[in-house]
């Protein structure tokens, strides 16, 4: 994509914010997923309830972080537009031996929130890393991905 074409560069070189005040508002939605691998003992740990930190249970710790990291983006993406939220869920389950986060968010307004559910993912899974260190820097953050967003000029569907 030429620099011309690129919404947060000017037509003069110079970063910028894109301007969304001529976008329509329409309800907006993303979904995101990171996987994270700790390994076999340490999940063993976590779902048997005897990995609790004095952060409190990995999980449902992980899942306020995520929720917390969406509502501050815009503080931590350049550029990235402060938005109000309408809704942020994060769920953890564990698939064929590996933490698998995902993230869904939601708002009606005139940018999108893929940025967010990305971000909510993310603190998600550096949260359990975080919280996993001290038993292991084994732990893998695979990958984090967005999965879909509906809203907006295009959709989107990862296959």
């Amino acid at each position: 994509m030429s620099k011309k074409n690129f919404t947060h560069v000017s037509s003069s070189g110079n970063p910028q914010m894109v301007d969304v005040s001529e976008k329509k508002i329409t309800k907006r939605t993303a979904r995101a997923q990171a996987i994270v691998n700790v390994g076999d003992e340490i999940l063993r740990l976590i779902q048997n309830n005897e990995l609790i930190t004095k952060k409190g249970p990995v999980f449902q710790t992980a899942i306020i972080a995520g929720v917390m990291g969406a509502k501050k983006t815009s503080e931590l993406i350049p550029f990235c537009h402060p938005i109000g939220l309408d809704d942020c869920q994060v769920s953890i389950a564990v698939i064929k031996g590996k933490i698998v986060i995902n993230t869904t968010t939601t708002l009606s307004a005139k940018t999108g929130v893929e940025m967010e559910a990305l971000t909510a993912a993310s603190t998600a899974a550096l949260t359990i890393y975080d919280m996993c260190k001290a038993l292991s820097h084994h732990i893998v953050i695979e990958e984090i991905k967005l999965m879909e967003k509906t809203g907006g000029k295009k959709d989107f569907k990862r296959a």
